[in-house]
């Protein structure tokens, strides 16, 4: 990491199956910091909430708890998760004080975001702690489409990557970008 006052969070979003939770985890070996994921931290509590509504406010609420933690422990975090504007920047904003924010908006092609969804819907029994197959009925009747996501719109370094075959721009940049 470069030098700084403050530690740096890396925002890594897109939409579902745009490639965001393994860009996370690489840039984040690659730093030498945490990697929070949120549908991570899901997947830990679904054994213990009680209902959907009450699982992904409980999750919201453990995410940035968890990054708000390290961040003002002086820890580089990279934090991944399907950030809406609307949903997400209120909780992010406030961590502008914490940290040097940079956003990642990972995109991928509609059919390749469609087959990584599906892929890991059939391949992980972890994701039964999302709405994965509600997601691909929605996609089929045209209900969803990547195009429909609203990224994150805050006033901060944002660097758009394509996923759908390996990384545009290449690791090395998104890196360089990161740090």
């Amino acid at each position: 990491m470069s030098e700084g006052s403050s530690p740096a969070l890396i925002v890594v979003s897109g939409s579902p199956g745009s490639g965001k939770t393994t860009l996370a985890h690489r840039v984040a070996r690659t730093l030498g910091c945490p990697a929070i994921c949120r549908d991570e931290i899901k997947q830990g509590m679904v054994h213990t909430a009680r209902d959907g509504g009450e699982l992904d406010k409980r999750t919201l609420t453990a995410f940035f708890d968890v990054v708000g933690v390290l961040l003002r422990a002086g820890v580089t975090v990279v934090a991944e998760a399907a950030f809406q504007d609307r949903l997400w920047r209120p909780n992010l904003e406030p961590l502008a004080d914490l940290a040097r924010i940079r956003v990642v908006r990972c995109v991928a092609a509609a059919a390749t975001a469609h087959e990584r969804i599906d892929r890991r819907f059939r391949e992980s029994p972890l994701r039964a702690a999302h709405s994965d197959h509600a997601l691909l009925q929605a996609i089929a009747e045209g209900d969803y489409t990547v195009d429909s996501f609203v990224p994150i719109s805050m006033d901060v370094p944002t660097l758009t990557v394509d996923t759908t075959h390996g990384y545009d721009p290449k690791f090395q940049e998104i890196v360089a970008f990161a740090s």
